[in-house]
């Protein structure tokens, strides 16, 4: 893969950028934020909450460890890196605009529809995942690909605590891909499910709310679907990186 030494130093700013935002220790807004989650957890039902930590497991890994392939872009194997993340950047802006009209759909739907967005957007967050990692020219057919995309996910939707971890897990990852898992069953989806669901709370919970329901939706699919491109993104350039 062709790469630009221009662009090169471009995208080493930018990961140092992404990597002390990421990193930095929670503000106070955190703290306040947590308050507004706890409260609205309690409008929502138990069983709704219990519903909600079912789907993620079963969806993340039904679609990255199940049947789901994606084909190779074949075509795209004499395309630099600029060209490359010129065609992500726009997917990445595909999926957010798409995930928000189908989050403001939801929202409006009252209670029912509005859980029913939960399984639709995760579909959509592992698809642009599968998508990314064949942009970037990584093979999803391989498993500790997939595995790494978990690890993409988790580090996009990471607690403040686990964050550092997690980011150390990516960024490392030729060397600590050798010590994970054999069987996708032996990953800690407890932790994983809880990380991501706390994540959600606060802005997705308030989707099932009525009268703010689909702006709310529309704004947060939007928001949640490019953090989770942008930290692909950033994820495969350190992996490039590191190869040159």
């Amino acid at each position: 893969m062709e790469v630009d030494p221009q662009y090169l130093k471009k995208i080493q700013l930018e990961l140092a950028f992404w990597e002390k935002k990421n990193l930095a220790k929670p503000k106070a807004w955190n703290r306040y934020a947590a308050k507004i989650q706890a409260k609205i957890n309690g409008l929502i039902p138990q069983k709704v909450h219990n519903g909600i930590k079912v789907t993620v497991q079963q969806m993340v890994k039904g679609m990255l460890f199940g049947a789901m392939q994606i084909p190779q872009l074949k075509n795209l194997e004499e395309f630099s890196l600029v060209q490359r993340e010129l065609l992500i950047k726009k997917l990445i802006d595909n999926y957010s605009h798409g995930g928000a009209v189908e989050g403001a759909i939801c929202g409006a739907g009252g209670f029912m529809m509005s859980l029913a967005d939960f399984p639709a957007l995760i579909a959509i967050k592992i698809k642009l995942l599968f998508d990314v990692a064949n942009y970037y020219g990584f093979s999803t057919h391989d498993y500790k690909e997939r595995l790494f995309l978990l690890y993409v996910f988790q580090l996009a939707f990471s607690n403040p605590n686990q964050l550092a971890q997690t980011y150390q897990i990516v960024t490392n990852w030729e060397e600590t891909r050798k010590s994970l898992p054999d069987y996708i069953d032996d990953f800690d989806w407890h932790s994983f499910q809880q990380e991501y669901r706390d994540y959600l709370d606060l802005a997705k919970m308030a989707q099932l709310l009525p009268i703010i329901g689909s702006a709310v939706g529309a704004i947060t699919n939007y928001n949640l679907l490019k953090k989770l491109g942008m930290t692909a993104m950033n994820a495969y350039r350190m992996r490039i990186l590191k190869t040159l």
